[in-house]
């Protein structure tokens, strides 16, 4: 057996075991690659799950407050246009024609030495609606006849089942 052993050289067994150390250094590094890449790429994606975490709730509130400056700034236009409107109805109120227009449309003024005339419809008893006749007649009359009628709907309503 010995010379089994010597049958070999030295080198020629070095190189062999080289290989096979190579090898599994290779396949150790190999190993190593994934698992750093794996331990990398859950600390990238931790790093990442934490930022949004983190920025979540920021985002939302500026998102929240940009909204909310829009409507402040669509109210306050809204304000404007409003104060503007009251400012030319106090300039139209300062002047005596359109004082004077006023009162003679809506509360039927006249001048010193006119006549005013109201003209009343003489045909209003005929064109009154039936709640508006029962307007003329005393409140008891108005109340039995609201009895009478609840009677009369309430017996239709018998009388059908």
């Amino acid at each position: 057996m010995p010379a089994d052993r010597d049958r070999f050289s030295t080198a020629t067994r070095l190189r062999a075991l080289g290989e096979h150390a190579a090898a599994r250094v290779y396949r150790a590094r190999v190993r190593r690659r994934r698992n750093r890449l794996t331990g990398r790429a859950a600390l990238l994606a931790l790093v990442v799950c934490s930022l949004v975490v983190a920025l979540a709730y920021p985002m939302r509130q500026y998102i929240s407050q940009r909204s909310d400056i829009s409507d402040q700034r669509r109210q306050a236009q809204k304000e404007r246009e409003d104060v503007k409107k009251l400012r030319e109805e106090k300039a139209r109120l300062q002047d005596p024609a359109y004082i004077e227009q006023q009162a003679r449309e809506r509360l039927h003024f006249t001048r010193p030495g006119e006549t005013g005339y109201s003209v009343v419809d003489g045909g209003g008893e005929a064109e009154r609606s039936s709640d508006q006749g029962a307007a003329g007649r005393p409140w008891y009359s108005n109340l039995w006849d609201s009895v009478d009628a609840a009677d009369a709907a309430d017996g239709g309503a018998r009388a059908k089942r």
